[in-house]
């Protein structure tokens, strides 16, 4: 072995050492795949919505707050918290005795007037009686013209009398309805049937009324749950596309999971301006199924998802996959390697949004979009992968 060869060896002896080192260097150093969710893409249905902006409420269809119309102390209270009432019940009677003792005398003011009447029109029936035949016997020449005048007087002044008292009678008449009218400022009646939701006072104590622009708690809150609906806020920029008869979905905070059917009712005609929010417009929605509202409380939060058009069996990805620019991460089988691809969205609501061009059926995206390292270009594991559309 000749000494060039021996030198020429440990060269490529010292280089192999030197290349297994930065190899074992690499391969130790070398960044970990990150650990990522794929969904993989495919077809399904999308639904264009619009959602409320501030938390909507159920509402009753008929729903008052009773004030008496002047105040006075309760001296009668009929129901309590929570009570059914039928329409025309009186539910609450504020202390009246000196307009029933006023009812009491316009009473037999009519009475006495109408004794009047019977006594004065008597009167006249026998005055104008008597001057038909002082008539008869004035044209017989047995008496005088001025004692046949005399008497045609008297049963005028009589028939006079007679109309006078009947004057007095429709008085006495218009009396006892403006006193009957004025005990009924003192009465609080159901104007329909329904639950007695709040009562403000106590027997014994002072109902106030409310006066004009000052908001005062009412006597009695009436509420006819037998029919609920829903007012929700959208924001004013899609008040446009909202319609009455448009397909709706209501959830409640009080009961997760579950889902009530509605259709739109009503669109408000102004926007309500509401200071440090949105400008929004009230939408009604009704029921589909009214059944099911029963039992469900007045003033329960609710939230409304309004479609607005529906898109069967069309390429779709969740949208929460979706980056700023239209861009998804799109992982590759042959590296294992994330690669940005933007996609040409369609229809899109809060779960899904439909992919016009960019990924085919197959492709597998990132959900994970949160976990730090993911990023295009960046080596990654698949824990587990989930079907978009199924």
């Amino acid at each position: 072995m000749t000494p060039l060869f021996r030198r020429v060896r440990a060269v490529l002896v010292t280089l192999l050492v030197l290349a297994l080192v930065i190899t074992a260097i690499w391969w130790f150093t070398r960044p970990k795949p990150v650990p990522v969710l794929l969904v993989e893409v495919g077809h399904g249905v999308v639904e264009a919505t619009l959602s409320n902006t501030r938390a909507g409420e159920i509402e009753a269809c008929q729903r008052t707050r009773l004030s008496t119309i002047i105040g006075g102390r309760i001296d009668f209270l009929g129901v309590e918290e929570g009570d059914r009432v039928e329409a025309g019940q009186v539910l609450m009677r504020l202390w009246n005795a000196d307009q029933d003792a006023r009812l009491a005398v316009n009473r037999a003011q009519l009475e006495t007037a109408r004794k009047r009447v019977q006594e004065a029109c008597t009167q006249a029936d026998n005055a104008e009686r008597e001057a038909a035949r002082q008539t008869e016997l004035f044209q017989r020449k047995f008496i005088s013209a001025s004692r046949e005048e005399q008497a045609r007087t008297e049963a005028r002044a009589r028939r006079a009398a007679c109309e006078t008292a009947r004057a007095d009678t429709r008085t006495a008449e218009a009396q006892i309805e403006a006193t009957a009218t004025d005990r009924q400022r003192t009465v609080l009646i159901a104007p329909f049937a329904g639950t007695v939701a709040k009562i403000t006072g106590e027997l014994g104590e002072y109902s106030t009324p409310s006066p004009p622009g000052v908001p005062t708690p009412p006597a009695i809150d009436l509420i006819d749950d037998s029919c609920l609906y829903v007012k929700a806020p959208m924001d004013e920029i899609d008040a446009p596309k909202i319609h009455p008869g448009q397909r709706a979905r209501v959830t409640l905070d009080a009961l997760p999971g579950k889902v009530f059917d509605a259709t739109v009712k009503r669109i408000a005609p102004y926007i309500t301006a509401v200071e440090k929010q949105a400008r929004t417009v009230d939408v009604d929605l009704d029921f589909v199924r009214p059944i099911e509202a029963r039992g469900l409380l007045v003033g329960y939060s609710a939230d409304a998802e309004i479609v607005l058009e529906v898109r069967e069996n069309v390429l779709r990805i969740p949208t929460a996959t979706l980056q700023e620019g239209n861009q998804v991460l799109l992982y590759r089988e042959s590296d294992g390697t994330l690669e940005a691809r933007e996609i040409k969205p369609g229809v899109a609501n809060w779960d899904y949004t439909e992919v016009l061009d960019g990924l085919a059926v197959g492709d597998r995206i990132v959900s994970s979009l949160e976990r730090e390292g993911v990023k295009p270009g960046a080596r990654v594991e698949p824990e587990n992968d989930r079907r978009a559309a199924r």
